[in-house]
């Protein structure tokens, strides 16, 4: 089933396009990651899905009945703001009754919230006092006070520091057990942690799509790493004449192989390094990491 259906939607600002032709589907209980650089057009599609923006053409959707597609959806902006005068506790009481919700059940649905983000300890402290992880994990809850079947967020951890860019992956790890989620991102090392299904984004075109697994099997290259007592830039030369080996690149003592077939040329490696004596600590194989599949399709 699926809970957002987008079909060539667009958005243009006079003659320039910040989205171009973008057609997906989020599918009810998984988490999604949209990656991009910065100015791909992420916030803009996100904002286009929240209702925040009106496309210039296409369409969104639903399974879901809602009269307004924006009742079933919750959304964190990238710079979220709050009334730092406020408490928590008070801040998402406020936010539910403007979502229409009743004083009492503002305020128990505020209490399990707090609960499940972590802040019950800090709930009557004033937000002007919370760390930007406790500000994120707050916005987080203000955006889950009516029950969204879909959860959108922008850029939720990109100006945390690592402690709290790891809270709020670990919460997001929890709320997916329960919602679909749709987070952006230009950090890929999060997206792999946390997501079940990306959303490749470029220039505001769509340039690849699927579950992690089918695109990993659609991008992946054998890589090959071997680990040397010393610099490994002396052996680039020699290997660079061999068309079985597609890239190499160095780092330190590492030496890492992109190669054709991951048995046969594991053999025509192995050769080389008894033959020619080299003094390798480790060798091992390895799979492309999320990032170096995006800057592999980019490439393309």
């Amino acid at each position: 089933m699926n809970v957002l259906e987008v079909d060539s939607i667009e958005k243009k600002y006079k003659d320039k396009h910040a989205v171009k032709n973008l057609s997906f589907d989020l599918k009810k209980g998984r988490c999604v990651a949209l990656i991009g650089p910065n100015g791909a057009g992420k916030t803009t599609t996100l904002n286009m899905l929240a209702g925040l923006v009106t496309p210039t053409n296409g369409s969104i959707s639903t399974d879901e009945s809602p009269v307004d597609i924006r009742e079933m959806i919750g959304y964190l902006p990238q710079y979220p703001s709050f009334f730092e005068w406020m408490s928590g506790e008070e801040y998402l009481q406020f936010s539910g009754e403007i979502a229409g919700m009743t004083r009492k059940d503002s305020r128990l649905r505020s209490e399990e919230l707090l609960s499940l983000v972590g802040l019950e300890e800090g709930k009557h402290r004033r937000i002007g006092q919370y760390s930007g992880g406790m500000k994120q994990r707050l916005g987080i809850a203000q955006a889950l006070i009516h029950q969204p079947a879909l959860l959108i967020l922008d850029e939720p951890v990109s100006a945390l520091d690592p402690f709290g860019r790891r809270e709020v992956l670990e919460l997001l790890k929890e709320l997916k057990q329960e919602m679909t989620i749709l987070f952006s991102t230009h950090i890929l090392n999060d997206a792999e942690q946390v997501c079940e299904d990306v959303l490749f984004l470029h220039d505001g075109v769509l340039i690849e799509q699927g579950s992690l697994d089918e695109v990993k099997a659609r991008w992946q290259t054998p890589r090959l790493n071997v680990y040397f007592n010393g610099e490994c830039e002396q052996y680039v030369p020699l290997l660079e004449k061999f068309e079985w080996i597609v890239r190499l690149t160095t780092e330190g003592n590492r030496l890492s192989l992109e190669v054709r077939d991951l048995e046969r040329d594991r053999a025509r490696l192995f050769s080389l390094i008894s033959e020619y004596r080299w003094g390798v600590t480790k060798f091992e194989t390895s799979e492309q990491s999320l990032e170096d599949l995006f800057m592999e399709v980019m490439r393309k």
